[in-house]
């Protein structure tokens, strides 16, 4: 049971890891390291494990430990009496990755409603109601943009609630 979660996590690291790859435009083993411990979770990981499992050089792990630290990406405690940190993902890069998403969704939404009122005021130039600019599309994408940027909202609200509990 233990060897298929552990290959399971490292298929899931790598399909991770191309997401984030494409995503945040890292390199590919940055991207991979990130999955690694959003997977490892609370406990964190250590750089020997990175190593060992990632199958990378001690300094290639360590440029891109340091990159993501400060990226604010990644971040690291240290338990007493052992020399060794350990990393988790950042509590703000959550937050942060959602406050992303919802500017480029509001940047979309607007650009929607400017193509919508542009082809809106074509519409009452346009004699012939076959060639008139069909607004259902703009009218439901805007919609559905509204709630998205609601839910992840909502959501950020709850992970920023417990971060300060």
């Amino acid at each position: 049971m233990e060897k298929q979660l552990l290959e399971e996590k490292h298929n899931l690291v790598e399909k991770l890891g191309v997401i984030l790859e494409n995503k945040n435009q890292f390199a590919p083993l940055a991207s991979r390291i990130v999955a690694y411990v959003i997977l490892t979770g609370k406990g964190g990981t250590t750089f020997e494990d990175l190593v060992i499992n990632l199958c990378a050089s001690k300094s290639t792990i360590s440029t891109h430990l340091n990159h993501l630290l400060d990226l604010k990406q990644l971040e690291y405690f240290t338990k007493q009496g052992d020399r060794k940190k350990y990393y988790v993902i950042s509590e703000c890069h959550i937050v942060n990755h959602m406050e992303k998403m919802v500017e480029a969704w509001t940047s979309e939404k607007q650009l929607h409603v400017e193509m919508k009122s542009y082809k809106h005021k074509m519409n009452e130039l346009i004699t012939d109601d076959s060639e008139k600019f069909s607004l259902d599309f703009h009218n439901n994408y805007i919609v559905f943009l509204d709630e998205v940027t609601k839910s992840v909202l909502k959501l950020r609200e709850k992970i920023e609630h417990n971060q300060s509990n």
